[in-house]
């Protein structure tokens, strides 16, 4: 299950999502660290073609989680050597530029 939240800021669509599972929990690697909030990842459980819907309207991205962040991959929304791991939990962004 995916674990998403749509925010528009000043005319960006903002997509947070997350595999539902890692929502409230905090991961470390090294340096790196993030911290998979509900207030940011939000609290609405959608299916894999919601999350791909959104994902066609959305300008920037925040992904986390295996389920999601390969959805994201084979959708080619995501090239996976932008793929970083905190722990052992891949996490990746996307931003559309305009053209």
């Amino acid at each position: 299950m995916i674990t998403m939240k749509v925010t528009n800021i000043n005319g960006e669509i903002l997509l947070a999502a997350a595999d539902s599972e890692l929502v409230g929990r905090e991961f470390r690697s090294g340096r790196l660290h993030i911290n998979v909030k509900p207030e940011f990842y939000g609290e609405m459980k959608v299916s894999d073609e919601t999350f791909l819907s959104t994902m066609n309207i959305c300008t920037i991205a925040n992904l986390v989680g295996r389920h999601v962040i390969d959805l994201a991959i084979k959708a080619n929304f995501i090239d996976p050597e932008n793929v970083i791991n905190i722990g052992d939990v891949p996490h990746a962004q996307m931003a559309r530029m305009p053209e």
